[in-house]
């Protein structure tokens, strides 16, 4: 079986969980005879770790004066270069908003290099709306110039990539929800989003959640049917392949550690308020929280009302090896997630033998036993259970020696056997 895959990131270039998920489901399907991905990104950079997969830029696919077959919106567009002055770049709103009932055989405008290729940045800029609308373009070329079985689109972002390469194939499509925006955006829904959302799962054969959390926000929230979502666990990278080092703490005291992105949806608020409340009752405690993200001045300033600063350290996004030497460093991870459709960092931590504290509003919290567990509103509960993890040897050491288990049980292999079967349940139901 031959699979296109569609994806925005891929390590070492990511912003956090997504590529990271990619990456170690690929491996996984490698390890499965007969079955061959090809991964497509936006813009590849060289340095990506191909082993047992191919990744492909759609920045480096030529698309000068191709035709793309819309077989399901009975389009042919004629796509051709012109100069990267005329391109009107419309806002978010504005572009999906546009029905693109276009006539058969339009000529439309894409912004196109010397070489013949369409840049992308990459990234999640400004420019984000446009270049999800260019790479779902590429991707119909893409389709047509190679041989596969199945499309497997990864995250809203690649959606639109995914129902181009099956309007330009007719090959069964599988789409893979890490996350919804009701989880990003606590409920305020951003109607382009959404609406991109929902054409990729309405278009799906078949799709892949992350977690029953989020199994039941599809099913409700987007009105897909429930015979068609089925829920595949993330797992983690074997602790073999991370070349962590042994990285020393400079100070003698316990430090408790929040890693993630720091927005609404990983709940850095809470974290903050159960720091406050620890800090009252010992002393010889520091917090740390690693990461980047909107919320992050308004968390550095709350942090000097409560008059905790010199107990509290930001230090930015983190990445590769650098998680690891944090992850060394601390005594305690916290994930006080708000709405999480998995949560891959606290598995890395239980692999680094530190214990966790995570919400029971995260998908991962339905797989993990060996965690302390409490709702992300509740930050005297969570204050508690930080400090009896700190003070308390004997329960540290349980919940990081049964937690080392656990988690080393969690394969990438096993998730991408039960990933390969939804793709034979697509293939099945596709009518092509």
């Amino acid at each position: 079986m031959r699979v296109l895959m569609f994806g925005w990131e891929f390590p070492p270039h990511i912003s956090g969980g997504l590529g990271t998920a990619c990456y170690g489901l690929t491996r996984g399907l490698s390890q499965i005879p007969g079955l061959q991905v090809l991964f497509v990104v936006p813009k590849a950079y060289g340095d990506e770790d191909q082993s047992g997969m191919r990744l492909v830029g759609a920045n480096q696919i030529p698309v000068r004066h191709r035709q793309l077959e819309l077989k399901y919106s009975n389009q042919s567009l004629d796509y051709i270069e012109v100069g990267s002055r005329l391109i009107p770049y419309m806002d978010p709103e504005e572009f999906w908003k546009q029905t693109r009932v276009e006539k058969a055989k339009q000529i439309e405008a894409l912004n196109i290099n010397s070489e013949g290729k369409v840049e992308f940045s990459g990234k999640y800029g400004a420019s984000l709306m446009r270049e999800i609308r260019d790479y779902a373009l590429v991707a119909n070329v893409i389709a047509q110039d190679y041989a596969f079985d199945l499309i497997h689109a990864h995250d809203w972002l690649a959606y639109p990539a995914g129902i181009a390469a099956k309007e330009a194939t007719g090959k069964p499509l599988v789409v893979h929800v890490h996350a919804t925006d009701f989880d990003r955006s606590g409920g305020s829904v951003n109607p382009a989003v959404y609406e991109i959302e929902k054409k990729g799962m309405d278009a799906a054969d078949m799709v892949i959640t992350v977690s029953n959390l989020t199994r039941k926000i599809v099913i409700e929230k987007y009105g897909i049917s429930a015979d068609k979502v089925v829920t595949v666990y993330n797992a983690v990278e074997p602790v073999e392949t991370i070349r962590s080092k042994q990285f020393k703490k400079g100070v003698n005291e316990k430090i408790v550690t929040f890693l993630g992105r720091i927005t609404m949806q990983k709940g850095p608020e809470y974290f903050i308020e159960a720091a406050h409340r620890v800090l009252r009752k010992m002393d010889n405690v520091r917090f740390v929280m690693a990461g980047s993200g909107d919320m992050m001045e308004k968390m550095i300033r709350r942090a000097a009302q409560l008059k905790i600063s010199d107990k509290f350290h930001f230090t930015g996004f983190l990445r590769g090896e650098d998680v690891f030497e944090m992850l060394a460093m601390s005594d305690l991870y916290v994930m006080p997630s708000v709405s999480e459709p998995f949560g891959i960092s606290p598995l890395e931590a239980m692999q680094s033998n530190v214990p966790v504290l995570i919400s029971h509003q995260s998908g991962v919290a339905e797989i993990l036993t060996y965690a302390i567990k409490t709702n992300f509103w509740d930050v005297d509960a969570m204050a508690d259970a930080i400090y009896g993890a700190l003070n308390y040897p004997g329960m540290s050491e349980m919940f990081v020696s049964h937690g080392k288990k656990e988690v080393d049980s969690l394969k990438w292999e096993n998730s991408a056997l039960h990933v390969k079967k939804v793709y034979d349940m697509a293939i099945s139901r596709c009518s092509c």
